[in-house]
């Protein structure tokens, strides 16, 4: 843990002395508040953890949150199971390869899966699904469906999927002739397609997303999804490329896999429910849970303008920024800013959590860290605060519309 040690306590101290100076120019005061965005989020789990006096008498009383509802629902195949997580119910579905004779009961009705898009999760989720499918003796195509000329055809091909066969063909056609279409193309590809594709979509067909931000879009200009067909959600919480390695994994450990949530926003038929478990369970997902498709939007693009797109960035930025200014060499400011998220302490907050950090600093090293953190609650509330409301007002959801027309091709948006 030295080496950990060694590593935080020169961006903690870099960043309390940045918090304590703060630059003259503009994008520093940004890049500083968006630091201390992830340094409060940071340190709230220790707070939470129980950590000792000593911090908590510098923390700030967070904001009270209202617990999450309990999410329950119904299904004629799969059985569900209540769990406790840090004092709340949950009702999951356990997954398993163990489960997958259970796929053709479960899907039962579909003779074709239409997975529109190659791009994160298209691959990695139409080979999951027609690979349990195949394990199960299911009769279900599952077949591509793609922008005519795109290159990702030779991508597809090269994976198993064909014309010949087919499973593999043109966007239009696929979504014309799918059970469940399952709608794995960008965001902005949605928002700019949408009406076309429902006008295409059979009645009774399932739309299956992995995103809720075509809802978000249809809210934020007044709409809603067409009445004739169900609308559920599968949202792996991993990139697609590990999606699939894991389950490939899971062929010799069973249970190896992603954690996915489900929402079941609109059932004309009773079904969706069913259907939704299964195409979690085809995924290779160890653990689903129930969430809301509004829920999942807007605490996924929260997550993602809040930390991933904002605070780690911010937190980088600021330090490289300070260092520099303080005469050290780039090599070295790079190696003590952007190797120290992605080292040592990257992995012991994976691994061990953000309690392990602090717990392996000294006592002075532990005072420039409350120093820090005392400097940068404010700052960063205001800041998630604000990331959530354009979030929840659909401004945000606007401006990815907005940014897609303006930096995107619309005839290749598919393929992203």
């Amino acid at each position: 843990m030295a080496a950990a040690t060694t590593s935080c306590s020169s961006a903690i101290y870099a960043a309390s002395e940045t918090l304590a100076k703060p630059s003259s120019r503009s994008f520093s005061a940004t890049s500083l508040a968006l630091q201390s965005s992830s340094s409060k989020l940071a340190i709230k789990s220790l707070r939470l953890s129980g950590c000792g006096s000593a911090l908590g008498a510098r923390m700030v009383a967070a904001p009270a949150v209202k617990a999450p509802a309990l999410l329950d629902f119904d299904s004629t195949v799969f059985k569900k199971e209540k769990i406790n997580l840090a004092g709340h119910d949950e009702y999951i579905v356990r997954g398993g390869r163990d489960l997958f004779h259970l796929l053709p009961d479960a899907f039962k009705g579909i003779k074709q899966i239409g997975v529109i898009g190659w791009g994160s999760q298209g691959p990695a989720q139409a080979q999951n699904l027609r690979d349990s499918l195949a394990e199960a003796k299911s009769n279900i195509v599952v077949k591509i469906g793609l922008r005519k000329g795109s290159r990702s055809f030779a991508e597809a091909r090269a994976a198993g999927f064909t014309e010949e066969s087919g499973t593999l063909g043109d966007i239009w056609e696929t979504v014309s002739g799918s059970d469940l279409v399952m709608l794995l193309i960008s965001d902005s590809a949605q928002a700019d397609n949408y009406e076309k594709i429902f006008s295409h979509m059979k009645p009774n067909s399932i739309l299956g997303l992995s995103h809720g931000f075509l809802l978000g879009h249809l809210q934020s200009i007044g709409l809603d999804f067409p009445k004739n067909i169900s609308v559920i959600a599968v949202c792996p919480k991993g990139m697609g490329p590990s999606v699939r390695r894991l389950y490939v994994q899971g062929k010799e450990i069973n249970g190896a896999g992603i954690n996915a949530s489900f929402a079941v926003h609109q059932d004309v038929d009773g079904r969706a429910t069913d259907v939704a478990l299964a195409w979690s369970v085809a995924l290779g997902s160890p653990f689903t849970f129930a969430t809301t498709l509004e829920q999942e939007y807007k605490s996924d693009i929260f997550g993602e303008r809040g930390i991933l797109l904002g605070a780690v960035h911010g937190v980088v930025e600021s330090l490289f920024r300070r260092y520099t200014e303080m005469g050290m060499d780039e090599d070295l400011a790079y190696k003590n800013t952007v190797e120290s998220i992605t080292g040592i302490i990257s992995r012991t907050i994976s691994t061990k959590g953000m309690l392990a950090v602090y717990n392996a600093l000294s006592e002075d090293e532990k005072r420039i860290f409350e120093k820090a953190y005392s400097a940068s609650y404010y700052p960063c509330m205001d800041i998630l605060y604000e990331c959530y409301e354009d979030v929840a007002s659909g401004s945000e959801i606007r401006s990815v519309v907005l940014a897609g027309r303006r930096f995107y091709v619309r005839e290749y948006s598919f393929s992203l």
